[in-house]
């Protein structure tokens, strides 16, 4: 017993050690993107649209749970459970082997924003204006934060300068970007732009980058909130963009999308197709940029040269951002189907027709993919049994 009590108090004792010499070790698990996670919208804090997930050839549906009113936010899927929010007004809890409600927390406007799980805690805003942190397990509201106009992009989140802690990232219509603690929803800052941030702010290297209705793309410090650089983007942008080593990727509703060197301040390439706007978010790979237009294509491009290296031409728009998981990509298409294509010239490998627009973009994870469909339902695709 006395050797029971020993070991007990030694760890203890170790645990204390490690909190007060390495307290990063005792943090919030980071919220990025596993095999069998797929924690926010795009992935990772970058939203850069990669999974580390592995997909058969061919798909079959595995549930449709039905919420009755059209499905544009994206899914999160997180230790077995699917969160997403809908017109309906709830952000839904969906159990990912049954597809049965788990359960569904009321907002007082639809929800297009997708849902941030991070430290079993779900995040959210809503186009009441009000961006919620709820009980990932229970349902139950942690806290909400009331701003000036409705929040449509999804949250991101960043550890805190000292490491401490983790920080909140949302823009809403009043103008404004917030910076919130994780845990108790107070603002760390506030910055305020010309116009409606409409997407999600992308993080990577100790800033953040959004572009809103004021056809600029915001640099800013996140440890202060101060502005570090705007760069002109020619036209008001409707999306979210992906940030990675000092460059920028993102569409805007005139017909083009950019990089832009965040270092140099100014933009690096700009490609242009045909007369159609850009809401669909980027997906990166080493040497890649694939994102959707409202010309009905998914288009892939050399990352350093923006030059075209193949299109998939479907029936409809494509506002879904496309996810790449090894060698393929997924996404939806407002011509009612889900896409399964090969990264190394765009070809077809599968698609399922599910008949209404899919503006949702898809989250995936291990032999699954989970999305939401303008029919009013969600679905996932799994695996076919042999």
């Amino acid at each position: 017993m006395e050797s029971l009590v020993f070991s007990v108090r030694f760890c203890r004792a170790i645990l204390l050690a490690f909190s007060i010499y390495f307290p990063a070790c005792l943090n919030a698990t980071p919220a990025v993107a596993t095999a069998d996670s797929w924690p926010m919208f795009r992935g990772q804090p970058g939203l850069t649209g990669i999974s580390p997930a592995k997909l058969p050839d061919s798909l079959r549906l595995l549930w449709t749970y039905k919420v009755g009113s059209p499905v544009k936010s994206s899914p999160a899927v997180v230790a077995g459970k699917v969160f997403i929010g809908s017109d309906d007004k709830q952000l839904h809890c969906i159990d990912l082997k049954s597809g049965k409600k788990v359960w569904a927390f009321p907002t007082q406007a639809e929800i297009e924003s997708s849902p941030l799980v991070l430290d079993n805690v779900v995040y959210f805003g809503s186009a009441d204006g009000i961006l919620y942190a709820v009980d990932a397990a229970k349902g139950q509201q942690v806290w909400n934060y009331k701003t000036d106009d409705k929040i449509l992009g999804a949250p991101n989140w960043v550890q805190s300068p000292d490491q401490k802690s983790s920080w909140i990232l949302a823009g809403s219509y009043d103008f404004k970007l917030y910076c919130f603690d994780a845990k108790s929803g107070k603002t760390n800052w506030t910055f305020e732009t010309g116009n409606y941030i409409n997407g999600s702010p992308a993080v990577a290297e100790g800033k953040t980058i959004f572009g809103g209705c004021d056809a600029l793309l915001h640099v800013i410090s996140l440890k202060d909130g101060q502005k570090i650089k705007e760069i002109e983007a020619g036209a008001y942008i409707a999306g979210s963009g992906a940030f990675e080593k000092d460059r920028f990727f993102i569409g805007h509703y005139d017909n083009e999308f950019l990089c832009a060197d965040i270092a140099a301040g100014n933009i690096r390439w700009r490609f242009k197709d045909r007369a159609f706007p850009y809401f669909s978010s980027p997906a990166l790979t080493a040497d890649r940029v694939i994102f959707g237009g409202r010309d009905k294509k998914l288009h892939c491009v050399e990352k350093e040269s923006g030059k075209e290296i193949w299109s998939f031409m479907t029936r409809g728009k494509v506002d879904s951002s496309p996810v790449v998981c090894g060698d393929r990509i997924v996404v939806g298409s407002d011509d009612g189907r889900l896409y399964m294509v090969k990264l190394a010239d765009g070809k077809e490998i599968w698609n399922y027709e599910i008949g209404q627009p899919l503006t949702s973009s898809p989250a995936v994870i291990d032999g699954i993919v989970v999305i939401g469909s303008q029919d009013g339902n969600v679905y996932a695709f799994g695996a076919k049994t042999k």
